[in-house]
């Protein structure tokens, strides 16, 4: 590759300390990251509210954010034509200040006029939704990435590209921190959204005022640079002034909850949770999915009365979340002595003691605010009966408590002939193809430890196992004991238990499926296959128009930009199989999962400095062309190539390792062997992955912004293909260790590019 006069020039000033102008760049780069993260996030967690939080809208969610961030990148590559580049940047950083506001309060006022009032969205409706929604802010925010490239390049050569993707990283590390352990325990989304917006325009008058230039082109309208900062700064006093004296939250959570009356909105870590109430009845939604209601007394006699019947006479129950519906009120009516109840979010607890105070008010029942599994592992006591209360396994953190690991875990904690019980799917009179699967594969994980397993078919089927013996008439044992229930009694125990119904349900548990494991969570795949089958899935223009352009890209994807979209590929697939084994190893509590994904983003931004600071000393001592190429250019494919490799490797080791971890036990020094070793492996990952960006852009540097503008784009892309299919469909299909060699295949292939490049230079 030949490089122009001006990268040679900047590569012989890389001594100099970096210029006024680079470090307001990159500290817009920064407000960039903290912006994105904070974001991503806030708009994640909306529209898993708005459209049935499960793994697709997950995975649909995040691979559209990195896949049009990656479009943006590519867009930026123009920006190096624009006569005034600083006032752009200016111009960018209000439009990334207010678009994430508008999208917050456009979801929630037009959730409800778009799509029918309190019907689940569906697939091809939801992925158009998302594209839509994100469209704007991820355009803007992808190019304004490159333009800060473009930027930095003119000052500092390929170095300013690399501290570029270095504040990004720390920016990113910033902003995941203040949203994950400081801002969302004490902020709503929208008060969230309002400390980047002010960053960001603080950041666009300072901008504004370093213009070369007194106006600005953009389009036909003239902005002189005072009036661009002027704009800047009545943005900001207006948001400020909205934010003190107007409740943005309460106003847009109103326009999406319109027919109802909120007397409480909040969030957690966990999300954001709306107390609604209608003639005396309390409703309560997390995450925008309803978890308990006070007249659910169906649900609540359901989950008590088919377990407890069984061991009338147990002394000590577990319940894993679900006490506040009243639950754990219904199973003193057994004369237990205890009750362990176990709710992972506070929030939950706080607001189920505040508006259903009679649920928890006994003090036989013993609250126990941490992750139910993680519980689980730690505990010594003996249980009698075991009761697990959670939602359908539709994420592959809920998919834990279906695994056969985990029931396993359950048997250990249970007394002699002890009863664990869950339940699982809607069963009206039919069990459809994918139900049956879902079914059977839960079946099979619960007799991979229990002698016996009872399905009763009701509004959901439950699963009653244990060694010993499982009694189906649960009417008499309930009449025998004299237990009072509104519900569940003979009249309605005979229409549910029909002969027919036990024989459907006999048969579908006996049909071929996998066994659901936690490296091999087969029951999310089958629970989003059944839900996917409800609608209409159907392939729109949005869908086919971007499967047309990735495969056309794929394609022609060349040199360094695949091995830069191999390795996005594996930090995003990686990290999700890290988090997946994190959550099984470890429990799901927030604050230790934030505590990962902050060490990935470090590693990053560590990987990334290393190897800038590495190929800025290798450039200064070797500055001189050789036939009109660098002369480190073979040594620094070689480097390419061997971190490629070096990626590869990790991967196939990986599956080796984490089951292993699994069988150090639920000790707190194990657990803490076991997140220091988790949390090592992500840093190496990361540390990988982020030294490869400073090497292959200075690798494709030519003096213009192209070669960033390619390489951000590979990384997004690979981001996001990782993202998308490692969520919704390759961890559940071919298990943790299929994606691992999936991923180092590819990473394989990117190193096998590196080296041919290497030898054609």
């Amino acid at each position: 590759m030949s490089p122009s006069p001006s990268t040679t020039s900047s590569a012989l000033k890389k001594s100099t300390p970096i210029p006024e102008r680079s470090r307001l760049v990159l500290v817009s780069v920064g407000a960039l990251g903290v912006s994105c993260v904070m974001t991503q996030l806030a708009l994640m967690r909306e529209l898993l509210g708005a459209f049935s939080g499960n793994e697709m809208v997950l995975g649909v969610v995040l691979g559209l954010w990195l896949l049009l961030m990656g479009i943006g990148a590519w867009l930026g590559r123009t920006s190096d034509r624009l006569r005034n580049q600083l006032a752009a940047l200016a111009v960018i950083q209000m439009l990334v200040a207010l678009l994430p506001l508008v999208q917050v309060f456009l979801l929630r006022a037009l959730r409800n006029v778009v799509f029918i009032r309190g019907a689940e969205v569906g697939v091809t409706e939801t992925v158009g939704a998302a594209f839509v929604l994100l469209l704007p802010y991820c355009l803007v925010a992808g190019y304004a990435l490159t333009l800060a490239c473009s930027i930095l390049a003119r000052e500092e050569g390929p170095a300013g590209i690399g501290r570029a993707y270095i504040a990004d990283s720390i920016g990113s590390i910033i902003g995941g921190i203040l949203f994950s352990f400081v801002l969302v325990r004490f902020l709503d989304h929208i008060a969230i959204l309002i400390c980047p917006a002010l960053l960001n325009l603080a950041l666009a008058v300072v901008l504004a005022f370093p213009v070369g230039c007194s106006r600005l082109d953009v389009g036909c309208w003239m902005f002189p640079r005072r009036l661009l900062a002027a704009l800047a700064s009545i943005l900001a006093l207006g948001l400020i002034a909205a934010a003190l004296l107007l409740d943005l939250d309460g106003l847009s959570t109103r326009l999406q909850y319109r027919r109802q009356h909120i007397v409480a909105r909040a969030s957690s870590p966990y999300g954001k949770l709306i107390v609604t109430e209608s003639d005396g009845q309390f409703d309560f939604r997390e995450n925008g999915i309803p978890i308990t209601s006070t007249r659910d007394d169906q649900h609540v006699e359901e989950t008590v009365h088919y377990a407890m019947a069984q061991r009338t006479d147990a002394g000590q129950v577990l319940l894993v979340c679900g006490g506040i519906s009243g639950t754990a009120r219904e199973i003193l009516k057994y004369g237990v002595r205890q009750v362990d109840y176990v709710e992972l979010d506070p929030l939950i607890l706080a607001l189920g003691k505040q508006y259903l105070p009679a649920s928890l008010a006994d003090q036989r029942i013993r609250v126990i605010n941490t992750d139910g599994r993680l519980f689980v592992k730690q505990t010594r006591k003996r249980y009698d009966v075991v009761i697990i209360d959670v939602p359908a396994p539709s994420t592959a953190q809920l998919n834990r408590f279906y695994t056969a690991e985990f029931l396993g875990e359950v048997k250990r904690v249970l007394a002699k002939d002890g009863v664990v019980c869950f339940a699982l799917g809607q069963y009206e009179n039919y069990v459809s193809p994918d139900l049956a699967q879902m079914l059977s594969s839960a079946c099979l994980a619960a007799k991979q430890s229990f002698h016996n397993v009872l399905a009763i078919p009701d509004s959901r089927v439950f699963f009653l196992a244990s060694d010993g013996p499982l009694f189906p008439d649960i009417a008499t044992r309930i009449e025998q004991r004299q237990i009072k229930t509104r519900l569940v009694n003979r009249h309605y125990l005979s229409a549910m238990l029909t002969p027919d119904r036990m024989a459907d349900l006999a048969s579908a548990t006996v049909q071929p499926a996998a066994v659901n494991r936690d490296f091999s969570p087969v029951l999310y795949y089958y629970h989003l296959r059944h839900w996917m089958s409800q609608f209409n899935v159907r392939f729109g223009l949005i869908q086919v128009l971007l499967l047309l352009l990735l495969g056309f890209y794929l394609i022609r994807l060349r040199g360094s930009a695949f091995v830069l979209f191999a390795s996005g590929f594996a930090a995003s697939a990686l990290e999700v199989v890290l988090l997946l084994a994190f959550q099984i190893l470890c429990g799901s509590v927030y604050h230790q999962v934030g505590v990962i994904v902050t060490v990935f983003m470090a590693g990053l931004a560590l990987g990334a400095s290393l190897m800038n600071r590495h190929s800025s000393s290798r450039s200064l001592r070797q500055t001189a062309l050789t036939n009109g190429r660098w002369q480190m250019a073979n040594g620094r494919f070689g480097s390419l190539s061997l971190l490629a490799l070096l990626i590869a490797a990790f991967a196939l080791v990986l599956p080796l390792i984490l089951p292993l971890l699994n069988c150090l036990g639920g000790s707190a020094p194990s657990l803490f062997l076991v997140k220091s070793i988790v949390a090592l492996l992500t840093l190496i990952l990361a540390v990988l992955v982020g030294m490869q960006f400073p090497l292959a852009n200075r690798l494709e540097f030519d003096g213009t912004i192209a070669g960033a503008s390619r390489l951000y784009t590979a990384d997004f892309i690979g981001a996001f293909l990782g993202a998308l299919l490692a969520c919704t469909l390759l961890i559940p299909l071919i298990g943790v260790g299929g994606v691992c060699l999936l991923t180092a295949v590819l990473n394989l292939a990117g190193g096998f590019v590196g080296r041919q490049r290497k030898a054609a230079a």
